[in-house]
């Protein structure tokens, strides 16, 4: 699974030994810099148990170890309106005085 902005994941052990206490974790992007096979660098924001972004963090995880808790959600595609034609402004001369 490759995150996508917008997802909230649980980051625990399985993702790194440094999150010996799973954190949730909002991705704000996936970093592109070179890396091991299987591993991610994310920049988001760890969430509280309100879900308030608490800490900005730059996180480096393996994929497989990545738990998805709320995807990000999809952009509704917008209705087609007709518009009306516009009606050029109508100008007055400048008074002056």
């Amino acid at each position: 699974m490759l995150p996508r902005s917008g997802d909230v994941l649980n980051v625990t052990s399985a993702a790194s030994v440094q999150f010996i206490r799973p954190i949730h974790f909002r991705v704000i992007r996936v970093l592109d810099r070179p890396t091991y096979d299987g591993w991610l660098w994310l920049e988001g924001y760890e969430l509280n148990a309100a879900g308030d972004a608490v800490n900005r963090r730059s996180i480096f995880v393996q994929r497989a170890g990545l738990h998805l808790v709320q995807a990000a959600p999809q952009p509704q595609p917008r209705p087609h309106t007709v518009r009306s034609a516009r009606r050029p402004v109508t100008r007055t001369p400048v008074r002056v005085g």
